[in-house]
């Protein structure tokens, strides 16, 4: 199965070919590609080296996959090319995830949104991902009413520019600059860019793309998007309102049960999700599970993952594996 991951020098690139790996996807040939000037690098791919080509070189190859984290503007120009010579792209930029025809999956939840003969799959927002992870057999139950999110995000989102400025900063060292402001010892709430009515496009995300995966557009959704000095992944402080009431103990025993999850919740033992725990994993962790007493039918929830894991990179080989199990490319 000749797969091609378009934007593979980049931090979540190179995990998405550690995955391949991992998860022994069945790759026949590995094409990395990415911009100029990375062409001719050498990437190790099954302990052999692999040269990076341009993503011309890609596209004229004719993969099976084409998995793409190379941004959205080249996910415009590109993964159209892709797909009229018959690859299958899934796609991690934010290029396609709320055009109507091109299905946004966590597969856990929606993989049945995936038709033979798609040739677009959008990839969500790593903190989309994550919270839906722990909602999905919720809004099953209970069905969501309204959500109001609070996230605590790692800077690797940004990528390995801001990583970088994180570090300098520790080092004491002066480099370029990720963000107008300090990493370390500070937050900021600024993810994305602004829009015209105070909100940033990374809150706009968790509005859209939740609806979208859920496949309800009923649902109530405000968020505050915080960037904080980790690397290990992302944290959300969620209040979820419900139609109907809960019990607790079932909201545990739901959550516990859904694939990928993990309750990680005992606070007499100090217990709960942290980015140091989710590092370099897969799983989504949930805790401080317990009810809002201010308001009926409300719940509260704690979830950290890993955004460059099952935030991005594994997200998107899952998808992969799904449409190779079930013959849809």
């Amino acid at each position: 199965m000749k797969t091609a991951v378009v934007g593979a020098t980049g931090m979540v690139g190179r995990t998405m070919i550690k995955v391949l790996e991992e998860r022994k996807f069945p790759v026949t040939e590995l094409i990395p590609a990415a911009s100029e000037k990375s062409i001719g690098k050498e990437i190790i791919f099954q302990g052999k080296p692999v040269k990076v080509v341009s993503v011309m070189e890609a596209v004229e190859a004719k993969p099976v996959f084409a998995i793409f984290s190379a941004g959205a503007n080249t996910s415009k120009e590109w993964a159209p090319a892709f797909a009229q010579n018959g690859t299958v792209v899934i796609d991690n930029s934010s290029a396609w995830r709320m055009d109507p025809n091109v299905p946004l999956v966590v597969p856990e939840i929606n993989s049945h949104t995936i038709k033979k003969g798609d040739r677009i799959i959008a990839n969500p927002n790593c903190s989309t991902i994550q919270m839906v992870m722990a909602l999905a057999p919720l809004h099953r139950k209970y069905k969501i009413k309204r959500l109001v999110i609070a996230t605590y995000q790692s800077v690797t989102g940004t990528g390995v520019k801001a990583v970088t400025q994180l570090e300098n900063e520790r080092k004491g060292i002066k480099g370029e600059m990720a963000y107008p402001y300090q990493i370390d010892l500070n937050c900021f709430p600024h993810g994305g860019s602004f829009n015209s009515d105070g909100y940033t496009t990374e809150e706009q995300k968790l509005v859209d793309e939740t609806r979208k995966i859920l496949e309800d557009p009923t649902i109530q959704v405000t968020a505050t998007v915080v960037r904080i000095p980790v690397i290990g992944g992302h944290s959300e402080a969620v209040n979820v309102e419900f139609e109907n009431d809960f019990h607790i103990d079932d909201v545990r025993f739901l959550i516990s049960q859904f694939p990928g999850v993990v309750v990680y919740d005992n606070p007499a033992e100090n217990k709960y999700p942290m980015p140091i725990i989710a590092h370099n994993r897969d799983e989504v962790f949930v805790g401080r599970i317990r009810r809002d007493y201010s308001r009926e039918k409300c719940l509260n929830l704690w979830i950290v993952s890993d955004n460059i894991r099952k935030g991005a990179a594994t997200n998107a080989i899952q998808i992969a594996e799904y449409m190779a199990e079930k013959r849809l490319y």
